[in-house]
């Protein structure tokens, strides 16, 4: 019988069916089409109703109930007339996916009477059967009451799959003893937690400021390959990633595919999500080759947090929707193959003020170029000083596999600000004295603005190793995962800033009152601050082993692995952080570790079933039939009576092969025997640990690197797997 693979491979040769997709003409034609907008919102809405609408959505007031039930009568108007039946509060828990339970607007009266209808209760709050979901330990699984409560300030869309069209709040998602058990309540409270500390600091410098926004343009790598070959492999379809598979002779090395022509199939594919895109109001903007061969890259245009998080979310369900239907397979893990480039989802953030500034672009005034050395240096400190927990919110099982190689930033967590603001801030520390004078006068009026041509072309190229990068007007957190909630780690660094900013307040307050103008104090506390964080601030390469060894000098951490990452997150200064920003209750925060503790041991152990099922049932079988091959040539080149030395390569390559079968079959059985031992810990922690450093730690390269070998010696027509050429260049 003919194997997957050959079938595949015959199918592409025979060329796939193309999907057509039609040009939608000018994007601004379908853009949020399918979004209930204020503007729509103000054709199907009274106006008391649109008001309230509108100070929730603003303001971040809270709606009246019975004005809830005018609001969903608009938007169940709106979403009939464009023939959705069904509504649903959709929501992101921590399963790190979007969750949804579908209702229609059809109901009875008591008389039977059918209607259509969508109450303001309906729309506010539901109550769906939230047993399954990850809690951490915050309720027992009989206690399945958890709360969705409508978000007004992302607004309500239509999601269409096939022919059908399905009204989606989005909501956050709460216990019935009102814990937070989504990523995105966290999130928005971070933000709250901000946009005080920020505005705040702000007056220092612009009275008309009274609110900031944390804004969010995000970059989503992937890779794309035919599904065909795709379904062929297990380790894909159940693990996301390749356990086996060996480099191919042509990889990366070339650099031809990144910002390459976009391969016909791929261009169709990218349209296609780009277009339902459009219609859900993600502005993407962008689409090219990455550096990797079968890898892509898309970006939007910078949004406030909030509604980035779920456009990203949202797309990734779009790519991984849309390529089925053209033949493909969207890869969102953050390494689906070994020795090349990884995928990252780089978040480029920054703050904006009601008045229109970017809080981290540099002026062209002494008051608005010291109002962005604020808040540029305040970055600085928040990360310098909660470095551990960045790196626990980018933790993963997948991110493990990426961090430290092919240009994704090591686990050493640092910031790049490039030449030139490097000299600004030495200057700072310099020469801010303790008494006002002519020095630090001068300094106050330094025209940062001037350097902004330069600044701009010293970043154009950024450094790639660097997990945090300045690239000219916002910070690049390069360092999440492809898969990730982009909320988990932005939860994170706009609590850590509102914290920083906290303190900074505090401390510029102080000097104030001890006689300080106010412009000194500020430049004194700066200062402090330059000093204190300046260990965090690294221009060279990360890669580097020289890199690791400074890094321990100056007391940057080095932790590579999730389990121990993750143990930030319950450390004391990481409660008092949550907790006094009102973000997590100390339960929470213990929970999530508990839930991401379990997710790596989960994912973990998923991989080690992979690999020991391919080796047993795929590759094993395999070698041992070409084993048979080369035992049946080598018996009848004897028979014929040629010396030894006629078969001598024969039997050279079966030797290999029987040494390769044998270290695959005793190192799977060890590991199975180590995944059962592991099995039985309680402690999810201690769990984590054993299954990284025993399970994944002792086996999967010593597995992998035999499979990979055998690879190389078993004739193709045996092999099962596709390999990595098949699988990054055929499409």
């Amino acid at each position: 019988m003919e194997s997957l693979r050959f079938k595949a491979l015959d199918n592409l040769s025979k060329g796939l069916p193309k999907v057509k997709v039609e040009s939608p003409g000018k994007i601004t034609e379908i853009f949020n089409e399918n979004v209930f907008t204020l503007q729509v919102a103000r054709k199907y809405l009274s106006d008391e109703a649109y008001k309230s609408l509108v100070a929730s959505t603003r303001g971040g007031k809270k709606i009246d109930r019975n004005m809830g039930s005018q609001i969903a009568n608009g938007i169940r108007a709106w979403a009939e007339s464009k023939g959705v039946t069904h509504f649903t509060h959709w929501f992101q828990p921590l399963t790190g996916l979007s969750a949804e339970k579908h209702d229609s607007f059809f109901t009875l009266k008591s008389d039977g009477t059918p209607i259509e209808e969508f109450e303001g209760a309906a729309l506010i709050q539901q109550e769906p059967d939230a047993s399954s979901f990850p809690s951490g330990g915050l309720r027992a699984t009989f206690e399945a009451r958890g709360y969705t409560a409508w978000d007004p300030s992302s607004p309500a869309f239509i999601m269409e799959i096939g022919q059908g069209k399905t009204l989606c709040i989005p909501t956050i998602f709460v216990s019935y003893t009102g814990e937070s058990l989504d990523t995105k309540t966290p999130l928005l409270k971070a933000l709250v937690a901000l946009d005080k500390a920020a505005v705040d600091v702000c007056q220092y410098f612009d009275k008309n400021v009274t609110k900031v926004t944390a804004t969010l343009g995000w970059e989503q790598e992937y890779f794309v390959i035919d599904a065909g070959l795709a379904n062929t492999r297990p380790d894909l379809l159940l693990a996301g990633r390749t356990v086996f598979g060996h480099a191919p002779a042509k990889g990366q090395q070339l650099d031809d595919h990144y910002f390459g022509a976009i391969p016909e199939r791929i261009y169709a594919f990218m349209r296609d999500f780009e277009q339902e895109s459009y219609k859900l109001g993600i502005p993407i903007r962008t689409r090219h080759n990455e550096v990797a061969p079968a890898q892509f890259e898309c970006a939007p245009i910078f949004e406030e947090i909030n509604l980035a998080v779920d456009h990203n979310t949202l797309l990734m369900d779009i790519m991984e929707r849309v390529a089925k239907r053209h033949g493909l397979k969207c890869l969102l893990h953050e390494k689906p193959f070994a020795g090349i480039n990884g995928s990252g989802k780089h978040n480029n953030w920054s703050m904006a003020t009601d008045t229109g500034v970017n809080l981290l672009a540099p002026g062209k005034t002494p008051k608005t170029n010291l109002m962005f050395l604020a808040f540029f240096v305040n970055s600085i400190k928040a990360v310098h000083d909660y470095a551990d927990l960045l790196r626990a919110s980018i933790a993963s099982a997948g991110n493990d596999h990426r961090l430290g190689a092919n240009e994704a930033p090591p686990a050493i967590i640092s910031i790049f600000i490039g030449k030139y603001l490097t000299q600004v801030l030495n200057q700072v520390e310099s020469r801010v004295s303790g008494k006002f004078d002519e020095q630090d006068e001068a300094m106050l009026k330094l025209d940062i603005h001037k350097s902004i041509p330069e600044l701009m072309l010293d970043n154009t190229d950024r450094n790639r190793t660097s997990p945090f990068a300045f690239t000219g007007n916002k910070f690049e957190f390069r360092a999440v995962g492809s898969s990730a909630n982009c909320a988990i780690s932005m939860t994170t660094l706009n609590a850590i800033m509102a914290e920083t900013l906290r303190q900074f307040k505090v401390d510029v307050d102080a000097l104030i009152e001890k006689g300080e103008k106010k412009e000194v104090a500020i430049m004194q506390v700066i200062q402090k601050y330059i000093v204190d964080s300046k260990a965090i601030l690294f221009e060279g390469d990360g890669y580097s082993d020289e890199w690791e060894k400074e890094a321990a000098k100056r007391g940057l951490a080095n932790v590579k692995t999730t389990p121990l990452a993750l143990d930030a997150y319950v450390t004391d200064k990481a409660k008092h952080l949550f907790e006094s920003n009102e973000i997590y209750s100390h339960v929470e925060l213990e929970a999530r570790h508990e839930i991401m503790l379990e997710a790596y041991v989960k994912k973990v152990q998923i991989e080690a079933r992979v690999m020991g099922d391919l080796a047993t049932t795929f590759i094993l079988p395999s070698a041992i039939k070409y084993q048979n091959v080369l035992i049946s040539n080598i018996k009848g080149l004897k028979e014929v009576g040629l010396s030894e030395a006629a078969y001598a390569n024969q039997k050279q390559v079966l030797e290999a092969i029987s040494t390769h079968i044998n270290e695959i079959s005793d190192n799977v059985e060890k590991m199975i025997e180590e995944r059962k031992n592991v099995n039985e810990i309680a402690d999810t922690r201690a769990k984590a640990i054993a299954y990284c450093d025993g399970v994944k730690g002792k086996y999967f390269d010593v597995i992998r690197y035999h499979v990979d070998k055998l690879e190389l010696l078993v004739d193709d027509a045996f092999w099962l797997l596709p390999k990595y050429r098949e699988l990054l260049f055929l499409r």
